[in-house]
């Protein structure tokens, strides 16, 4: 049960605030942006970023805030390709399979999800993900991948990507990742969290630490900001590998997804914490 949750907590997957805002979707995005400001001019990471994390009742999501320099068209093109997600995510080591079909008038992603080594398909679990493009402008995109179900009674998976347009020929992405579970998943955390995943942390600094002392935060949400940064640094390296022929694009976007991860050596996640306050 405990490889299982290490599993679970790398599902693709967003939200669970699942509704959307009232105003124009695109300006409340470029307000995030400006209320960030700060965060994002000082953040502690290689490029303007900030990850932020929840924990609710039964439920879980991880949120990253990133400046890319990408056009908003590039990035609208590159994620408004079914084919070009399951290429993007197929950078992470635990999603093993990743195919778009047509089901009942829908795309679906079909996913196999494993561990970090080489396993049969038959040993890793299947997810199925409804890919919809719920907006597409010039200057904004929003796309979104849900499963109902996953293994263990978790669901209500969901991955969502916005971005909007910014001057200098940049973006500003918002990736969202979340999951609902119930009492087995609840079991297969905690079990998880006590035993080879006690010393992973995120990289939200605990209020309250220090500078000589920093403090990350822990459980379930450090488990949630580590895989939401995994996704994330696979669409990065996807967008990065672009300007790359096309057969050799796969290797290319696989070592900037390496090189990305070992940017933070430090935790046993092999992605760990730097500082940045709540």
């Amino acid at each position: 049960m405990t490889s299982l949750f290490a599993v679970l907590s790398a599902c693709v997957c967003v939200s669970v605030a699942a509704a959307k805002p009232a105003t124009d979707p695109a300006s409340a995005l470029r307000a995030r942006y400006a209320a960030l400001s700060g965060q994002l001019k000082h953040s502690p990471f290689p490029q303007h970023l900030h990850v932020e994390s929840m924990e609710g009742t039964g439920a879980s999501q991880g949120d990253v805030y990133a400046v890319v320099d990408y056009p908003i068209a590039t990035v609208s093109d590159a994620f408004s390709s079914p084919a070009n997600w399951c290429d993007a995510l197929i950078l992470h080591l635990n999603v093993k399979y990743c195919r778009p079909v047509s089901r009942d008038g829908h795309t679906v992603l079909s996913t196999a999800l494993g561990r970090n080594f080489d396993q049969p398909l038959s040993s890793t679990y299947r997810a199925d993900f409804v890919y919809s493009i719920t907006a597409s402008r010039p200057d904004y995109v929003d796309v979104e991948l849900n499963a109902r179900h996953g293994p263990l009674g978790t669901g209500n998976y969901r991955i969502s990507l916005e971005a909007v347009g910014l001057e200098n020929e940049r973006a500003f992405v918002h990736l969202r990742y979340s999951y609902t579970y119930g009492f087995a998943g609840r079991l297969a955390m905690e079990m998880y969290l006590s035993t080879s995943g006690s010393d992973k942390v995120g990289f939200t600094l605990i209020e309250g630490s220090s500078d000589s002392q920093p403090e990350f935060i822990g459980g379930v949400r450090g488990a949630i900001e580590r895989n939401t940064m995994r996704y994330y640094l696979a669409i990065d390296a996807y967008l990065g590998a672009l300007s790359t022929p096309a057969p050799a694009r796969f290797e290319q976007s696989l070592e900037r997804w390496f090189n990305g991860t070992e940017l933070y050596p430090a935790s046993s996640a092999r992605l760990t914490a730097r500082p940045i306050s709540r």
